[in-house]
Protein backbone atom coordinates (compact mmCIF):
# COMPACT_ATOMS: atom_id res chain seq x y z
CA UNK A 1 0.00 0.00 0.00
CA UNK A 2 0.88 3.68 -0.54
CA UNK A 3 1.65 5.62 2.63
CA UNK A 4 -0.76 8.25 3.38
CA UNK A 5 0.02 12.06 2.00
CA UNK A 6 2.79 13.74 4.28
CA UNK A 7 0.58 16.05 7.17
CA UNK A 8 1.59 19.55 7.26
CA UNK A 9 4.00 20.53 9.33
CA UNK A 10 3.10 23.45 12.08
CA UNK A 11 6.04 26.45 13.17
CA UNK A 12 5.27 24.81 16.60
CA UNK A 13 6.48 21.57 15.40
CA UNK A 14 9.47 22.25 12.91
CA UNK A 15 11.11 24.38 15.99
CA UNK A 16 10.59 21.49 18.18
CA UNK A 17 12.28 19.28 15.74
CA UNK A 18 14.97 21.69 15.53
CA UNK A 19 15.35 21.88 19.22
CA UNK A 20 15.65 17.94 19.35
CA UNK A 21 17.82 17.75 16.36
CA UNK A 22 20.46 20.02 18.32
CA UNK A 23 20.02 18.29 21.73
CA UNK A 24 20.18 15.11 19.88
CA UNK A 25 24.10 16.08 18.17
CA UNK A 26 25.46 17.25 22.10
CA UNK A 27 23.84 14.64 23.57
CA UNK A 28 25.45 11.72 20.90
CA UNK A 29 28.74 13.15 21.27
CA UNK A 30 28.57 11.72 24.79
CA UNK A 31 26.60 8.43 24.42
CA UNK A 32 25.14 6.16 21.37
CA UNK A 33 21.71 7.63 20.59
CA UNK A 34 22.15 6.91 16.84
CA UNK A 35 24.04 5.61 14.37
CA UNK A 36 27.28 6.26 12.50
CA UNK A 37 25.46 8.79 9.99
CA UNK A 38 26.92 12.48 9.81
CA UNK A 39 24.61 15.21 11.53
CA UNK A 40 23.81 16.98 8.23
CA UNK A 41 21.89 13.22 7.17
CA UNK A 42 20.34 13.03 10.68
CA UNK A 43 17.16 14.96 9.33
CA UNK A 44 16.33 12.69 6.37
CA UNK A 45 17.47 9.36 7.58
CA UNK A 46 15.88 9.65 11.27
CA UNK A 47 13.44 12.62 11.36
CA UNK A 48 11.72 11.57 7.82
CA UNK A 49 11.76 8.05 8.52
CA UNK A 50 9.85 8.64 11.56
CA UNK A 51 7.76 11.21 10.59
CA UNK A 52 6.04 9.34 7.52
CA UNK A 53 4.50 7.15 10.45
CA UNK A 54 2.11 10.21 11.17
CA UNK A 55 -0.16 9.53 8.53
CA UNK A 56 -0.78 6.09 9.96
CA UNK A 57 -1.75 7.31 13.52
CA UNK A 58 -5.68 6.21 14.07
CA UNK A 59 -7.47 9.32 14.53
CA UNK A 60 -8.28 9.55 18.29
CA UNK A 61 -6.69 10.63 21.09
CA UNK A 62 -5.81 7.81 23.06
CA UNK A 63 -2.21 7.18 24.38
CA UNK A 64 0.55 6.76 21.64
CA UNK A 65 3.51 4.22 23.47
CA UNK A 66 6.68 3.95 21.53
CA UNK A 67 8.66 0.99 22.90
CA UNK A 68 12.53 0.93 23.23
CA UNK A 69 12.66 4.54 22.69
CA UNK A 70 16.26 5.10 22.50
CA UNK A 71 17.26 8.35 20.89
CA UNK A 72 13.39 9.02 20.29
CA UNK A 73 13.01 7.91 17.13
CA UNK A 74 10.10 7.79 16.56
CA UNK A 75 8.46 8.65 20.10
CA UNK A 76 10.15 11.75 20.13
CA UNK A 77 9.39 12.94 16.52
CA UNK A 78 5.24 11.94 16.62
CA UNK A 79 4.88 13.71 20.11
CA UNK A 80 5.83 16.60 18.26
CA UNK A 81 3.21 16.58 16.29
CA UNK A 82 0.46 15.35 18.30
CA UNK A 83 -1.52 15.87 21.36
CA UNK A 84 -2.27 12.60 22.75
CA UNK A 85 -0.57 11.43 25.51
CA UNK A 86 2.74 9.72 24.74
CA UNK A 87 4.91 7.19 26.43
CA UNK A 88 8.58 6.54 25.43
CA UNK A 89 9.65 3.21 27.26
CA UNK A 90 13.22 2.89 27.63
CA UNK A 91 15.67 0.80 30.20
CA UNK A 92 18.72 2.38 29.41
CA UNK A 93 18.93 5.15 32.20
CA UNK A 94 21.27 7.43 29.90
CA UNK A 95 18.78 7.59 26.95
CA UNK A 96 16.16 8.08 29.56
CA UNK A 97 17.78 11.36 31.05
CA UNK A 98 18.07 12.36 27.04
CA UNK A 99 14.39 11.48 26.26
CA UNK A 100 13.34 13.52 29.69
CA UNK A 101 15.38 16.82 28.61
CA UNK A 102 14.48 16.51 25.07
CA UNK A 103 10.67 16.60 26.04
CA UNK A 104 11.23 19.47 28.68
CA UNK A 105 13.54 21.10 25.74
CA UNK A 106 10.78 21.27 22.98
CA UNK A 107 8.14 22.21 25.24
CA UNK A 108 6.05 18.13 25.39
CA UNK A 109 4.15 18.52 28.81
CA UNK A 110 2.35 15.29 27.21
CA UNK A 111 5.34 13.07 27.25
CA UNK A 112 6.20 10.77 29.98
CA UNK A 113 9.65 8.71 29.67
CA UNK A 114 9.42 5.19 31.68
CA UNK A 115 12.91 4.27 32.17
CA UNK A 116 12.30 0.51 33.07
CA UNK A 117 11.88 -2.53 31.20
CA UNK A 118 8.96 -2.90 28.76
CA UNK A 119 7.21 -5.62 31.14
CA UNK A 120 7.40 -3.69 34.35
CA UNK A 121 6.50 -0.27 33.08
CA UNK A 122 2.88 0.68 34.06
CA UNK A 123 1.36 1.92 30.70
CA UNK A 124 -1.91 3.11 29.54
CA UNK A 125 -4.16 0.98 27.11
CA UNK A 126 -2.56 2.26 24.11
CA UNK A 127 -4.38 3.30 21.11
CA UNK A 128 -1.15 3.46 18.74
CA UNK A 129 2.05 1.06 19.74
CA UNK A 130 5.60 1.80 18.15
CA UNK A 131 8.96 0.48 17.93
CA UNK A 132 11.52 0.84 15.40
CA UNK A 133 14.66 -1.33 15.28
CA UNK A 134 14.15 -2.63 18.44
CA UNK A 135 13.33 -5.99 18.01
CA UNK A 136 11.92 -8.85 15.94
CA UNK A 137 7.81 -9.20 15.27
CA UNK A 138 7.95 -12.33 17.34
CA UNK A 139 8.98 -10.87 20.19
CA UNK A 140 7.09 -7.43 19.74
CA UNK A 141 3.49 -9.19 18.63
CA UNK A 142 2.97 -10.52 22.89
CA UNK A 143 4.07 -6.67 23.90
CA UNK A 144 1.29 -5.62 21.15
CA UNK A 145 -1.51 -8.27 22.38
CA UNK A 146 -0.53 -7.10 25.59
CA UNK A 147 -0.72 -3.36 25.34
CA UNK A 148 -2.85 -1.97 22.76
CA UNK A 149 -6.44 -1.11 23.58
CA UNK A 150 -9.56 -2.72 21.97
CA UNK A 151 -8.83 -1.57 18.00
CA UNK A 152 -5.57 0.10 18.79
CA UNK A 153 -2.45 -0.70 16.07
CA UNK A 154 1.01 -1.61 16.21
CA UNK A 155 2.84 0.28 13.58
CA UNK A 156 6.50 -1.28 13.39
CA UNK A 157 8.51 -0.01 10.43
CA UNK A 158 11.12 -3.08 9.26
CA UNK A 159 13.95 -3.46 6.75
CA UNK A 160 14.78 -5.68 4.49
CA UNK A 161 13.82 -8.72 6.88
CA UNK A 162 10.02 -7.72 7.04
CA UNK A 163 8.74 -10.01 4.92
CA UNK A 164 10.86 -12.78 7.17
CA UNK A 165 10.13 -11.63 10.27
CA UNK A 166 6.70 -11.98 9.61
CA UNK A 167 6.21 -15.53 8.34
CA UNK A 168 8.35 -16.47 11.74
CA UNK A 169 6.28 -14.71 13.92
CA UNK A 170 2.63 -15.71 11.77
CA UNK A 171 2.15 -19.53 12.95
CA UNK A 172 1.63 -18.07 16.96
CA UNK A 173 -1.09 -15.25 16.02
CA UNK A 174 -4.08 -14.03 14.66
CA UNK A 175 -3.64 -10.21 13.20
CA UNK A 176 -4.70 -8.05 9.95
CA UNK A 177 -1.52 -6.81 8.97
CA UNK A 178 -1.05 -3.91 6.44
CA UNK A 179 1.98 -3.13 4.27
CA UNK A 180 3.15 0.16 3.20
CA UNK A 181 6.36 0.88 1.14
CA UNK A 182 8.86 3.50 2.95
CA UNK A 183 9.59 6.71 1.81
CA UNK A 184 12.73 6.85 3.00
CA UNK A 185 14.46 3.72 2.33
CA UNK A 186 13.36 1.75 -0.82
CA UNK A 187 14.14 -1.61 1.02
CA UNK A 188 12.07 -1.22 4.08
CA UNK A 189 8.49 -1.69 5.13
CA UNK A 190 5.86 -0.55 7.39
CA UNK A 191 3.94 -2.91 9.12
CA UNK A 192 0.21 -1.61 10.54
CA UNK A 193 -1.34 -4.66 12.49
CA UNK A 194 -4.46 -4.59 13.89
CA UNK A 195 -6.44 -7.37 15.94
CA UNK A 196 -3.75 -9.60 17.53
CA UNK A 197 -4.66 -12.43 19.40
CA UNK A 198 -2.73 -15.74 20.04
CA UNK A 199 -3.60 -18.85 18.07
Amino acid sequence: MTLPPDVDVSRETSDRIDTYLALLARWNQRINLVGPLPVSQWRARHVEDSWQLLGLLPDDELPLVDLGSGGGLPGLILAAAVTRPVHLVESDQRKSAFLREAAREMGMTHVTVHAQRIEAAALPPAGTLTARALASLKVLLPHAHRLLAPGGVAIFPKGRNAEVELTEAAPGWHMSVERFGSRTDAEATIFRIRDIHPV
